[in-house]
């Protein structure tokens, strides 16, 4: 289930949708974890259409596993089906969700937008995916060796729901190359910040 603590595009775009859908659903046999795995079917039905070329379309199916995601925890508070094993469930396959559109916007960009430089695209996408998968293990490892005190220390510019937003936007514009250097800007710098944090909190 998707965690409290979320950026302002979640709680003021996507929660309009998520939360009668959540509503919605309460009478159904339907539970959070199963939310949970259709948000990342939706991801990996976008990876399949980046490598079809249909960028747009890929957008659109990535935008409603946004609204998926934080579906999830909507419905685990309304039925009361809050558990530590769903939130576990939901952060490993927001993982490999992430993995896979950030795989398919470089797959896209490579075949589609002709740039001098492929091994650049490559190189850049590749920062993009290890800093969207730093910023989640940054935040929780520091958490757990220094304490919930360092979430207030945690830079929100490159939150999950930003991110995926960006690529959402990126995508419709078909402008893979700049989008995904402007998240492995972002995401490494928040995870430079985070260890620089996590430095002067571990000296206490």
């Amino acid at each position: 289930m998707a965690v409290l603590n979320e950026g302002f595009i979640s709680e003021y775009i996507f929660r309009r949708f998520s939360r009668p859908l959540a509503r919605a659903l309460v009478p159904t046999p339907v539970t959070p974890n199963h939310v949970s795995f259709a948000a990342f079917v939706c991801a990996s039905i976008a990876l399949g259409l980046f490598v079809l070329g249909l960028n747009i379309a890929a957008a659109m199916v990535a935008l409603f596993s946004m609204v998926l995601d934080s579906t999830d925890g909507d419905l685990a508070r309304a039925k009361n089906m809050t558990s530590n094993f769903g939130a576990f469930f939901d952060a490993v396959l927001d993982r490999y969700a992430d993995i896979g559109m950030l795989s398919g916007m470089i797959y896209w960009s490579l075949l589609y937008e002709n740039l001098m430089l492929p091994e650049l695209v490559a190189g850049v996408g590749l920062l993009a995916i290890a800093g969207s998968l730093n910023i989640s293990y940054s935040r929780a490892r520091a958490e757990a060796s220094l304490g919930e005190g360092f979430s207030g220390q945690a830079a929100i510019i490159a939150s999950r729901d930003t991110r995926l937003f960006l690529m959402v936007i990126g995508s419709i514009l078909g402008q893979m190359f700049w989008t995904l250097t402007i998240l492995a800007v972002l995401t490494n710098v928040v995870v430079a910040w985070r260890i620089f944090l996590a430095r002067n909190m571990g000296k206490g």
